[in-house]
């Protein structure tokens, strides 16, 4: 599960559900306020992001239902493994997508969590809900693709 890309990033996780239900309009990253039992358990690669999506609390930006497993080595202080992550992003960026989620009817969604430099860091599509005739669209597309690779391998 873990690999690397770039020079500097490590893939963490990623959400690959979120392309199939969602439509992406823009993609930023975001830092995350996390626990020490928390990173240590990411660096372990204990998490899931794939029912998790960010909403507006109090002028910050929050993830929910993200799941970090407890680390097993740290006793009393380990975190709650469902607890509300805040999102590091700049108060232009903020205002950009709290308009986007109240206006235009986005939904801020994970896509991947990865390592840069060190750090923790998630990167969030701003995403229009599919809806079920462009879900079966999208997988008559896939299928017809594979089909289609499968015979010009045959004939080849």
């Amino acid at each position: 599960m873990n690999k690397k890309t770039n020079a500097g990033l490590k893939t963490i996780c990623l959400n690959r559900k979120a392309s199939f239900n969602y439509f992406f309009e823009d993609l930023l990253e975001a830092g995350i306020v996390l626990k020490g039992s928390e990173i240590k358990s990411i660096r372990d690669g204990k998490v899931n992001i794939a029912d998790a999506y960010a909403v507006e609390k109090k002028g910050e930006i929050v993830l929910i239902n993200s799941h970090i497993s407890p680390y097993k080595q740290a006793s009393y202080s380990n975190h709650n493994p469902t607890d509300e992550r805040k999102l590091l992003l700049n108060k232009k960026e903020i205002n950009k997508l709290i308009g986007k989620m109240q206006r235009d009817g986005f939904t801020i969604v994970p896509t991947k969590m990865y390592f840069k430099k060190g750090k923790a860091k998630i990167e969030l599509a701003v995403a229009k809900g599919k809806k079920q005739y462009d879900k079966r669209a999208t997988k008559k597309n896939r299928d017809w693709n594979r089909e289609k690779s499968r015979y010009i391998r045959k004939s080849s």
